[in-house]
């Protein structure tokens, strides 16, 4: 029989929406939590529709990937929490909950009787995470928050892309959304901060999350270069700020990340590049030296690198004890032998008989590991089974709301 997930036990009631939500909790689900994902009858969360790509299945479009991202194990009920039967009935199912969360404009859930206030008098244990952009307090708080716009405002678009006088120089977001993936992992964290709390004293709180506050924290060694220094970090295209040479280089056939990060790996790299002068040179004898001649050093390298392709030079430096690797496609990423040995791709069917391949946990634990039970469900999926089994609705009052939209 296999472990119960280490939340085991654990019913999530989930009115997020997007990427930041719902990311916390399918952390939270894959680690074994009950999540119920309340959707708006006939929509459902925004991201079943973003796309291409879609599933496509024998009745046509499915759902769109992003949603496919971020909600497996998850149950999904359609409900109208906007009408008073619909807020009535997750008040209902609150007592039975031990966490909440959502994402909607700072006291937007009020009106419904379903803010923190209202609902830790109904359950006062209950942890409830609120996800903003800006969060619950500040001039900001009323703004709506948006991963692109608090990458911008949060720095990181500020460091990120080519320097100034290069061609192509501008502030470049990310590749993916990562002030809300970030947020989300945050959450998550705070959620099981405040649990083990409620767990301890029958005490809950609520948690506040904010974009731009986990974009600001995420800044990591560019906020403290800034602190220390005085001086804002600027772009830099693929070099580090602190470390070199810590970049891209090309190669005779495409291109190599080497990331150099100490001065023995810097002796071990020239020896194998038959650059041996280097480390004697005073230029470039430890890393404060090479950062302060970075263009000299860069462009010596470079010269070298172009020599072999970037299998050779992987094969060899990997010999050597130098970190380097290639700049894979995604599709790559997925066919990498180390890829596929942690098991980072999962197949799974979908109750409506849709085969879906997801991005499995990163997570591994011993005793209690992450499991994908559930395919990211169809819409509603789940509505009656959650009515009858947690709401205590029985037939007649199911199919009298159904009527009515409000499930």
């Amino acid at each position: 029989m296999a472990t119960p997930g280490a939340l085991a036990g654990i019913r999530v009631l989930d009115l997020s929406r997007i990427l930041a939500g719902p990311w916390a909790t399918q952390i939270l689900a894959d680690m074994g939590a009950e999540v119920i994902k309340i959707e708006k009858p006939g929509a459902g969360d925004d991201t079943r529709g973003w796309g291409p790509p879609f599933l496509e299945g024998p009745e046509g479009r499915g759902d769109a990937a992003y949603y496919l991202a971020a909600n497996r194990n998850k149950r999904s009920v359609t409900l109208d929490f906007t009408t008073q039967d619909g807020a009535d009935i997750l008040l209902r199912m609150l007592p039975g909950c031990q966490i909440m969360v959502e994402n909607f404009k700072t006291g937007g859930l009020a009106k419904y009787g379903l803010d923190y206030a209202s609902v830790a008098k109904i359950n006062p244990a209950i942890v409830y995470c609120s996800i903003t952009g800006f969060g619950q307090d500040g001039p900001y708080a009323q703004r709506a928050g948006y991963d692109y716009l608090v990458q911008a405002m949060g720095g990181l678009m500020s460091i990120t892309g080519q320097p100034d006088g290069v061609p192509g120089a501008e502030p470049l977001k990310v590749g993916v959304a990562v002030a809300d993936l970030f947020s989300g992992m945050y959450a998550a964290t705070g959620i099981l901060a405040a649990l083990r709390h409620a767990e301890r004293t029958g005490e809950g709180q609520q948690v506040d999350i904010a974009l731009l506050d986990c974009q600001t924290a995420m800044l990591a060694n560019q906020a403290m270069n800034y602190f220390v220094s005085g001086a804002a970090p600027t772009r830099l295209g693929n070099a580090h700020p602190n470390i070199t040479p810590y970049q891209v280089f090309p190669t005779a056939d495409g291109h190599i990340v080497l990331a150099v990060g100490n001065d023995g790996q810097f002796r071990s790299f020239c020896a194998e590049t038959g650059l041996d002068a280097l480390p004697a040179d005073p230029r470039f004898n430890a890393n404060p030296a090479r950062i302060a001649h970075r263009d000299e050093l860069v462009e010596i390298i470079a010269g070298a690198m172009r020599t072999r392709t970037t299998g050779a030079w992987i094969t060899a430096l990997e010999t050597a004890g130098v970190p380097c690797g290639p700049i894979n496609t995604i599709d790559q990423v997925f066919a990498d032998p180390q890829v596929r040995a942690r098991g980072m791709a999962q197949t799974m069917t979908r109750t409506d008989g849709q085969d879906v391949t997801l991005v499995a946990s990163p997570l591994k634990l011993s005793r209690t590991p992450p499991r994908v039970e559930h395919a990211p469900p169809p819409l509603g999926a789940d509505t009656e089974r959650v009515m009858r089994d947690i709401a205590g609705l029985d037939g007649d009052e199911i199919d009298r709301l159904r009527a009515r939209r409000v499930l």
